[in-house]
């Protein structure tokens, strides 16, 4: 479990570096949607190539059968992306990756405590809504100047 907990904080210490690179791409390209289309247009082109590497294959499930909402996930992505690069260069990294995570964390309790998504249903605990306000405190504390 510790080895998942430290990959999941390396990737999100690539979170506020994407923010970044793709804050500059957008000054580079002129357009923030552009540059939120290219970051995806490139990830794209990098998971296909290692979806053939792997030599990934479709379940038998009909297309058609899966639940419209499991389809919505790229658009979500894509809403993230193109809000990031947006929002970086006038939040900066600290505050802007700071409200993602707090928005991120409010929004997994509740899935948590629902159950929702296919998330494994876990009991909203005080300890748990602390840590929430925690991190809501933690956004409070990083804005302020």
């Amino acid at each position: 479990m510790l080895i998942l907990v430290c990959v999941a904080f390396l990737i999100g210490m690539m979170l506020p570096v994407q923010a970044g690179v793709n804050a500059q791409l957008r000054t580079g390209l002129g357009d923030p949607l552009l540059a939120a289309l290219a970051s995806f247009a490139i990830g794209t082109v990098a998971l296909l190539l290692v979806a053939l590497a792997a030599r990934s294959r479709l379940s038998a499930t009909p297309l058609s059968d899966i639940p419209w909402w499991q389809w919505t996930g790229g658009l979500l992505g894509a809403m993230y992306i193109a809000a990031a690069v947006v929002l970086a260069p006038r939040l900066g990294a600290a505050t802007l990756i700071a409200a993602i995570v707090a928005g991120q964390m409010i929004t997994s309790l509740v899935l948590d405590a629902r159950g929702w998504v296919g998330f494994a249903q876990q009991p909203l605990t005080p300890a748990r809504v602390c840590g929430g306000l925690l991190v809501i405190a933690g956004v409070l504390l990083i804005n302020r100047r």
